[in-house]
């Protein structure tokens, strides 16, 4: 599973999310950090929203899902996402979720990314 994590530096709420990300062991995770101050349309969108996790699964066939929710036909490219694929904007996480916690939501999307 591959993981996008849309932060930006001194967010406390993006380095606690990233730290249990990076201690799940349950879910194979390729986990890339996105900073939102580096690209002004990251920022525009996410500003108030990080910490935002999306997942992906590079190569599927069909739909992919836009970050803001929206389907986008034919398995186009997305342009925050830079290659086609299926992917999927995960829940916010409460700060105060445990790593087992965070576990079961991957593990949940993983096995049904429709959800």
């Amino acid at each position: 599973m591959r993981l996008i994590l849309y932060s930006k530096p001194g967010c406390h709420l993006c380095e606690g999310l990233e730290e249990k990300l990076r201690q799940v062991q349950s879910v194979p995770i390729a986990l890339e950090i996105r900073d939102i101050t580096t690209r002004e349309d990251w920022f525009q969108q996410f500003q108030y929203e990080i910490p935002v996790v999306m997942m992906g699964e590079e190569g599927k066939e069909g739909e992919e899902l836009g970050f803001d929710g929206s389907a986008q036909p034919n398995g186009g490219r997305s342009q925050e996402a830079g290659e086609a694929g299926h992917w999927v904007r995960l829940p916010r996480v409460s700060p105060r979720a445990s790593i087992a916690q965070v576990e079961q939501m991957l593990q949940k999307y993983w096995s049904d990314p429709a959800q």
